[in-house]
């Protein structure tokens, strides 16, 4: 079974998505983080993430076994996520590395969760759930300001409200898998929703998708 969670920048679907594996007993898989690591190892090289040449290269010498999510979560690392995503080519190697971990669940799990931007309507488009989480703007600068503050790192919240904007935009407007939920997707606005509410409502609606699952919570 495949489970996909997707959605704009701090919506949420991180937290929802691997809460959902835990409960679900399935393989997780955080994609945005394949993108960090793409445009982290160019910017590690001093290339350019815009360049095509250099972010492919990037793209198929990924280990997912090797992947350190530690150093990916700085918001350089999103930004250089956002410009990597952007090429059709990095896209089409990381989508068919996806592709080989929902196909084949490491540890032989009855499924996975999925979460990103694209997994839905892209990825994984024969998903037997399709979540996707939005919230406004300004909520997920919000967020996203406060998880800066608490992990030490300087943050004006007008200057991540700004980036975040711009970032949808990109995400959004972007020729390869733009932003979007798939037509089959269910709709969940977190803006006035807190992780347990999020879980909770998004666990009913796999549950309702599929009455037979067992869950651990």
């Amino acid at each position: 079974m495949i489970v996909a969670v997707d959605g704009p920048s701090a919506s949420g679907k991180g937290t929802l998505a691997r809460r959902l594996a835990a409960a679900l007993d399935f393989a997780f898989l955080d994609t945005g983080l394949l993108y960090r690591a793409v445009g982290t190892a160019v910017l590690a090289a001093g290339g350019d993430p815009a360049d095509p040449a250099t972010a492919l290269a990037a793209a198929r010498d990924l280990d997912l076994a090797a992947l350190d999510p530690t150093p990916l979560r700085h918001e350089a690392a999103g930004q250089a996520a956002s410009v990597v995503a952007v090429i059709p080519e990095v896209r089409a190697a990381l989508r068919d590395l996806q592709r080989r971990f929902a196909a084949a669940p490491p540890g032989h799990k009855a499924g996975v969760v999925l979460d990103g931007r694209d997994i839905g309507t892209v990825v994984c488009p024969q998903a037997e759930v399709k979540i996707f989480l939005t919230a406004s703007a300004a909520a997920r600068a919000r967020r996203r300001h406060k998880e800066l503050l608490e992990r030490g790192e300087a943050s004006i919240y007008a200057r991540v409200l700004a980036e975040m904007r711009e970032r949808d935009r990109r995400d959004s407007e972007r020729a390869a898998a733009p932003l979007k939920p798939a037509a089959d997707a269910e709709i969940l606005d977190t803006t006035d929703l807190d992780a347990e509410e999020t879980f909770r409502t998004a666990l009913a609606i796999v549950e309702n998708k599929r009455p037979d699952l067992t869950t651990l919570t």
